[in-house]
Formats: structure tokens, C-alpha cells, sequence
């Protein structure tokens, strides 16, 4: 646990330094083994997490800790029970994210970019990356049977949106999520840019 508490809080600085986080939005988890994940406590800044921010619960839901973890950590639980190679995920608020979240129609399908080689399966730019965008939800229970639905028989899948609310992206560990964070925001950045220009 004393790895994952550490792992989360550098992650935390991380994405804070890069603006993605503002306030205390975004939330931050890592599996810690096979049934248990360690996430961050709800309300938290995600620059400034102490150990004590972050929670311990099992993938069913359970909360092993003390505290109030994340309001969306039925999303979290979600692609660790679905993806068993999943070994972090990152959610973030950042400005790329929430702005092409409300201008798509449907789901976002991103093509012929070198930098998808940043992601598994992918070797060449010759390719595409599909990630679904889900309606916001203050309702975890629901919105997460709806992400789960979705997400269930998908292959090659490293991120959705929310409408108006942000990115949620993984990998096998967390070094690997937080390169896929930062893979979404230059891609979205350039999507939107060429929106742009041919609005």
C-alpha cells in the first residue's frame, strides 16, 4: 500500500503542474492486487494528497479505509473488474478533454496520428483510436452499468469521455496512464484545432 500512496501522490503533482486537475476535480487509483485498488478520497486537491487521501477498496465496492473515497469510484472499479492488464487509472478535467467531449457527436474516432503509437497495439500511424463518449451522470450506479455495457466486449480500448466533464484513461501500471493522458490531451488539442479550421 505504502508504493500505491506513493505512486498516486507524484501522480497527483503531475497532472496538477500540467493544469488538468483544477480545484479538486479528477480523481487518481492503482491496483494494489488482485481484489483490492487504492484511490483518492473525495474533495481532495490532487496536487497537494497526503497519505491519509488515499483509500483502500476491494473491486466490488467495499471500503477498507477510513474516509469518503472519490464519488466516481464505480467508474474506476469498472475497467479494473473489465480489464484485468489494467493496472491504473487517471481521470482528468482538463480543458481539451471537457471542450471536445461537448462538441462531438457520437464517439470520438481520432486517425492517422503518428503519436497513436503511444498506445499498445498500435505501430503505426496508419491507424485509429476510438473512444466513447458517455452523457454525464451524478448518478455512479447508473452511469457506471452504462459504461460497463459498453466497455464489456471491447478490445484496444485506452480512454472515454464524458460529456462536458472529462477523460478517463488507463494503463498497466501507472507510469503507462499517465503517457496515455498526455497522448489524449495532444491529440485532442489537435482535433480541435483542425475543428477550427474547418468550421
Amino acid at each position: 500500500m505504502r508504493e500505491a500512496i506513493r505512486q498516486i501522490i507524484e501522480a497527483g503533482r503531475v497532472l496538477d503542474s500540467k493544469g488538468w486537475v483544477p480545484a479538486t476535480s479528477g480523481n487518481i487509483s492503482i491496483r494494489v492486487d488482485d481484489s483490492k485498488v487504492a484511490i483518492t478520497a473525495s474533495g481532495r486537491h490532487k496536487g497537494r494528497l497526503k497519505p491519509e487521501d488515499i483509500l483502500l477498496v476491494t473491486l466490488d465496492g467495499k471500503l477498507l479505509s477510513e474516509g469518503e473515497p472519490s464519488a466516481e469510484t464505480a467508474l474506476h472499479l469498472v475497467i479494473y473488474r473489465l480489464f484485468p492488464e489494467v493496472g491504473a487509472v487517471v481521470h482528468i478535467h482538463s480543458p481539451n478533454a471537457t471542450i471536445i467531449s461537448r462538441i462531438v457527436e457520437g464517439d470520438l474516432v481520432i486517425r492517422d496520428y503518428e503519436l497513436l503509437k503511444a498506445f499498445p497495439h498500435i505501430s503505426t500511424h496508419e491507424a485509429f483510436l476510438e473512444v466513447p463518449v458517455f452523457g454525464n451522470d451524478q448518478d455512479m450506479v447508473r452511469l457506471s452499468a452504462i459504461v460497463e455495457r459498453y466497455l464489456r466486449n471491447k478490445e484496444n480500448l485506452w480512454g472515454f469521455l464524458l460529456k462536458a466533464h472529462g477523460l478517463y484513461t488507463w494503463g498497466r501500471n501507472m507510469e503507462e496512464a499517465l503517457i496515455h493522458a498526455e497522448a489524449f490531451e495532444f491529440l485532442f488539442e489537435c482535433e480541435l484545432k483542425l475543428m477550427a479550421i474547418s468550421a
